[in-house]
Order: C-alpha cells, then structure tokens, then sequence
C-alpha cells in the first residue's frame, strides 16, 4: 500500500455532527444543547477544538429548522444539513468542507458533539499520530470491563477483553479517503473508521482516555459536570 505523507499544504478540518435528537438522554431537547457546568453541552466540545491552532476550521452540521446557533454565536462554520443517521450527516458535512475550499488530501477529525470532555491535548496527540500515517486513526480506550454477551437478559458468553478496544472520537482521515468510505457503506456503518476498515484499511488506535466518554445516559449529565468542574478548580 502506497504511502501518503502528509505535506505541508495538507490541513486539518473538525467536523462535529450535531443533528442527533438523544432520545436515550432523557432530554426534552437534543442533549448537545443541555446545560452541563453553566454551558450548553456543545459549547464544550466547540472549545476545545477552538483552542487547537492547527484546526483551520470547524464545521457543524445540524438539523433543518435548528435554530440554536443562530440564537448563540460560534465562530465554527454552522450548516443545517444533518441527515436521517449520523453517517448521512457526517457524509453532507464533508461535502460542505470541500464546497468551502478543503480537499481531498486534507485531513478531517470528526467529533461527536456528546463527547463534551474532549481536551485540545488529545486532540493534538491525535493529530500527532496520524498527520504522517498513511490511513489516519481514532481515539480508543482499552476495555477495563468485562464484557458479557445477552440472550433475553441473560449473561450467556464472557467475551475475551485482552484485545478489544472502546471506539471514541475524534477519528481523523482523509477527506477523500473517508468520503469514499461512507458512499460505500451505504449509511450502514455507526463510526468513520468502521466504513475506513471495509475498505480494507486499519486505521491507528490512539490512547484516549476515560474521561472522553460519550454523553449518553441521564446519568452521563452529572459526571460530565463534575468532571468539567473539577478541570476549571
């Protein structure tokens, strides 16, 4: 497989999918604008990556008819083009990178809007990692759990942990590699490096860390904010 270093022309985009609707947060809203710590969820995440010089923009894809960003102002470029999964919004966001000038050779970190404890010193490792690889790669977390598989509500498998990992976010790649991906996939996939891995590439886990967990759960809210708390004392 041909190399593909990365040259001083490519640069890197942050795309945040932000069109979900949290059904399992408990919310009477999208969870991404729930207030943790004083703040909407999002406003979080966007900090973060605001704070990482190297991004050059950042890109947020939110439903049709959502109106929060025009009721709060954010330097991150906001286009209401989520679709009916997270793939399709993920898919429409890199259309809109390339419509506003980024290329096919540039690099694209997509995050979830949930994953508000994302640091901008996870973000650059990451980008550490994979700016000179040649497929790109995903935060991760080693499992610590044991993980049980069910049938109706019942533990009936222990599955082996020694070498699964927790997929998080932001996972970086190629812009045109990531796009082809994702047409291929035909929506069905839940993360960008699953459609990278059907075509056959292997893309390059890198340490995260069990504080970049996803805001999923009603009692996600509370250790998130805690968490951001203890950060700002």
């Amino acid at each position: 497989m041909p190399t593909r270093d990365s040259s001083p022309q490519s640069r890197f985009f942050a795309l945040v999918p932000c069109a979900g609707t949290g059904s399992r947060a408990g919310t009477h809203g999208p969870k991404q604008y729930e207030r943790i710590a004083g703040q909407p969820m999002v406003w979080h995440t966007l900090a973060a990556f605001g704070a990482v010089k190297r991004i050059a923009r950042t890109l947020v894809v939110v439903a049709p008819g959502d109106g929060f960003f025009e009721r709060n102002h954010t330097s991150a470029l906001v286009v209401a083009c989520g679709g009916a999964t997270r793939a399709a919004s993920v898919q429409n966001g890199l259309y809109e990178l390339t419509r506003v000038g980024a290329t096919q050779d540039d690099w694209v970190l997509v995050h979830d809007a949930a994953r508000c404890l994302i640091t901008p010193a996870l973000i650059d490792s990451l980008i550490d990692a994979c700016a000179d690889d040649e497929v790109g790669g995903l935060l991760a977390h080693p499992l610590p759990d044991t993980l049980k598989r069910e049938e109706g509500g019942r533990a009936v498998e222990t599955v082996q942990r020694e070498d699964k990992w927790l997929a998080q976010t932001p996972q970086m790649f190629r812009i045109g590699m990531l796009m082809e991906a994702i047409e291929r996939a035909a929506g069905v996939v839940t993360d960008e490096a699953s459609a990278i891995e059907a075509m056959g590439h292997r893309p390059l886990l890198v340490p995260g860390g069990s504080q970049n967990f996803k805001v999923t759960w009603p009692d996600d809210f509370a250790l998130a904010e805690a968490v951001l708390k203890g950060r700002t004392r």
